[in-house]
């Protein structure tokens, strides 16, 4: 399975997980319009438009950009926006070593973003019993 075989369309969850089987039994979870992969219960892959995207972080993107990663952009409501996940290297469609090597990058990158932090909730309703006034 080379890598214009892997690219021509999205990939389904049996070749994301056949991808990663050198790595670890990964759970791929479907994710807008691509998949979510997982390690453990760790998001640390996004599938998009057939590519494997990785993440990375202050740490690891360098070594990325010198493999001849891509970022990964989408378009937000107003402009592009890159996030930290990075094309998998072609090398690592074709070397199991290669692909356990830049996985692990991204789990450590992922394992060190930690938890997603929860966003509070704005203007949250008064209670119904409050005795606090409108004003």
């Amino acid at each position: 399975m080379g890598v214009p075989d892997l690219v021509e369309s999205a990939m389904d969850r049996a070749r994301i997980e056949e991808l990663f089987a050198p790595f670890a039994a990964v759970s791929v979870k479907r994710m807008f319009g691509g998949h979510g992969v997982y390690v453990d219960g760790l998001f640390f892959a996004i599938e998009a438009g057939g590519e494997i995207y990785l993440k990375a972080d202050q740490h690891s993107a360098a070594r990325f950009q010198e493999a001849g990663s891509r970022p990964f952009v989408y378009q937000g409501k107003n402009r592009p926006i890159t996030i930290s996940y990075w094309s998998l290297p072609d090398q690592a469609f074709e070397d199991a070593d290669e692909l356990v090597r830049w996985a692990k990058f991204a789990v450590e990158a992922a394992l060190r973003a930690g938890p997603k932090k929860e966003i509070p909730a704005r203007g949250r309703r008064k209670a119904a019993n409050s005795t606090e006034k409108d004003c």
